[in-house]
């Protein structure tokens, strides 16, 4: 069964404590993508980040105690024939200053008040929330 692996980042803005999710047409989003050969997973979420929302590298400061992984079968476009096992990579990333956000591949955006729980998409953005409701509490 072919692998596929995607990465992105969860960007926090500290005031007010708010996340970025991207809208898609029919769920919430992460800005995220697939890794391109001979690139790291730190690198590919910095690029798809920068390519979906125009926040640059130098904007946001990735927390290196977090990463949270998700596993899952997918129909992937370049497998067309094929259910491929897919590993999701989030980094949590803190802005450092405001920015533009430029969705490139979204057609919106939106910062959602950070006040768990959270009900927003239960196949992944739910449980990186919960997780991240675990790492926040921890760096306090």
């Amino acid at each position: 069964m072919p692998e596929v692996k995607s990465c992105g980042v969860v960007v926090f803005k500290r005031e007010p404590l708010s996340f970025l999710l991207m809208r898609h047409p029919t769920r919430w989003d992460l800005p995220k993508g697939h890794v391109d050969p001979g690139e790291t997973d730190r690198e590919c979420a910095l690029r798809e980040l920068e390519e979906e929302t125009g926040i640059a590298s130098r904007d946001i400061e990735l927390d290196d105690s977090f990463c949270f992984e998700h596993q899952y079968a997918v129909q992937d476009r370049r497998y067309p024939n094929q259910t491929c096992d897919k590993t999701l990579l989030i980094y949590l990333g803190w802005l450092k200053r405001d920015v533009e956000i430029s969705p490139t591949e979204h057609p919106g955006y939106e910062w959602f008040p950070w006040n768990p729980p959270h009900a927003i998409q239960p196949a992944t953005i739910d449980p990186l929330l919960a997780e991240l409701a675990r790492h926040l509490r921890g760096l306090t």
